[in-house]
C-alpha cells in the first residue's frame, strides 16, 4: 500500500525509522498535510543525521534528502526501470500536476519478471571473527558446544555470521579459538566450506582483543573484526565504505537502542528539591554490536601474550592520535545471540525469515 511508504513531515525521525524497519522499505516519502512531496527518507540519511549530531526527536522534514528522483504522470516505466538499475533506487514516487504522490514504482514489483535485481558489492577485506570465548552467558549448551557451535534456525551461529560476509565476497576467514577448539577445527573439517578458514589459537583467554595480535603483519589493508555471537543484517559495503571514506582507524558499528523508563522520573537539586518530573520518558543509545573495521596497521597495538580486550585496542588508538568512528546501525539490524533472551529472540526472528523466503 502507498500509506506504507509515506510519512508526515512532522513526525519524529525516531518514528521513521521505526516506519522503516516494521514495513521492510528502504525508503520513505516525506509529506505535508496535503500529501505533497517534501522529500525522501531513507536509512541512509537517518545515519547522516546522527553521525552530525542530529535528535532522533526531530521532525523527518528536517533530516530527509529534499531533492529525491521523482516520476510524474504520465511516465514511461521502461525509462524508471533504466533510472532504478543506474542509481539503485530501491523505489520512486510519483506525482501530479500537485506534487502529491500517487504511486510508488517499487524495485521487488517492476523486476518481479526476473529482470536483473542488485547485487551485493564486494567487500574486498578478510574477517576475524573471535571464537575462544567461554560463552558462559549460554550456559549448559556451552559446557558440550564452543559457543559459536550453537545451532540457530536450521545451522550454526558460526555459518550464519560467515554466510553474511560470503555474500559480499569474503573467501578468507580468521577464527581465534581457545574453548574447545578441537570441535571447532574437527566441525569446519567435516563442513568442508567453499571458503578458507584459518585458525588462530590462543593458548590461554586473552581477552576480546589480545588473540589479534597474531595477525599482525599478516594481514594488509583494512580487516572486519567480529564477536562470534553477533549477526549483522545491514549493508555491510556501506559499512567498509564508511570506514574508508571517513579515514577511521577503527570503525564500530553501533545500533540505535530506544528505552523506554516505565515510571515518572523526578529531577531535583539542592537536597531533594524537585525541579522536574518527566513522565515515561525516553532515552536513545548507540550501543556498540561487537563488529568493527580496522586498519590492519592497528593491530601493532596489542600487546603480545597478554590480556586484552577491544575497549583498550580503541584507547591505544585515540591516545596516539588515531581516528576511531561509529557506523550507526538500526535495532532490528542487530541480532545478538550472546545471552538466552537475545538468542530466543533470534531465532524467532530467523526462522520467519525462512518462512517468509522463496523456496
Amino acid at each position: 500500500m502507498i500509506d506504507d511508504y509515506l510519512i508526515p513531515e512532522n513526525r519524529p525521525v525516531w518514528d521513521a525509522l521505526r516506519q522503516l524497519e516494521a514495513t521492510e522499505r528502504k525508503t520513505l516519502f516525506v509529506v505535508d498535510e496535503s500529501e505533497r512531496l517534501v522529500g525522501s527518507l531513507t536509512d541512509g540519511d537517518v545515519r547522516r543525521w546522527i553521525l552530525k549530531g542530529g535528535d532522533l526527536g526531530a521532525a523527518v522534514g528536517e533530516a530527509c534528502n529534499r531533492r529525491p528522483f521523482v516520476a510524474r504522470q504520465p511516465y514511461d516505466l521502461e525509462e524508471m526501470k533504466e533510472a532504478m538499475l543506474a542509481n539503485h533506487y530501491s523505489s520512486i514516487p510519483v506525482l501530479d500536476d500537485e506534487g502529491r504522490v500517487r504511486q510508488v514504482l517499487d524495485w521487488s514489483r517492476l523486476f518481479a519478471d526476473g529482470e536483473p535485481v542488485e547485487e551485493k558489492r564486494p567487500i574486498g577485506m578478510p574477517v576475524a571473527i573471535m571464537a575462544g570465548g567461554l560463552g558462559t552467558r549460554m550456559s549448559p549448551f556451552t559446557t558440550v558446544l564452543p559457543k559459536p557451535l550453537i545451532p540457530i534456525s536450521g545451522k550454526t551461529v558460526i555459518e550464519h555470521i560467515i554466510d553474511a560476509f560470503v555474500a559480499y565476497g569474503v573467501s578468507t576467514f580468521y577464527l581465534t579459538v581457545n574453548h574447545k577448539a578441537k570441535v571447532m577445527r574437527s566441525y569446519f573439517e567435516e563442513l568442508a566450506p567453499d571458503y578458507e578458514v584459518r585458525f588462530v589459537q590462543e593458548d590461554r583467554p586473552l581477552g576480546t582483543a589480545g588473540s589479534l595480535r597474531a595477525l599482525a603483519g599478516e594481514v594488509e589493508g583494512d580487516l572486519i573484526v567480529t564477536n562470534c555471537d553477533v549477526i549483522i543484517r545491514s549493508d555491510l559495503a556501506q559499512v567498509t565504505e564508511h570506514h574508508r571514506r571517513s579515514g577511521n582507524d577503527i570503525t564500530v558499528v553501533a545500533s540505535l537502542r530506544n528505552f523506554k523508563i516505565p515510571y515518572g522520573v523526578c529531577e531535583i537539586e539542592n537536597g531533594g528539591t524537585l525541579t522536574a518530573l518527566r513522565e515515561k520518558p525516553e532515552f536513545n543509545f548507540l550501543v556498540n554490536t561487537g563488529l568493527y573495521v580496522v586498519k590492519a596497521e592497528v593491530l601493532e597495538a596489542v600487546p603480545k601474550g597478554q590480556v586484552f580486550h577491544f575497549t583498550d585496542l580503541i584507547e591505544a588508538v585515540r591516545a596516539s592520535g588515531g581516528k576511531v568512528g561509529v557506523f550507526p546501525i538500526s535495532d532490528k539490524a542487530w541480532l545478538d545471540t550472546g545471552e538466552w533472551q537475545e538468542y530466543r529472540a533470534a531465532v524467532a526472528e530467523l526462522s520467519a525469515d525462512r518462512r517468509r523466503s522463496p523456496r
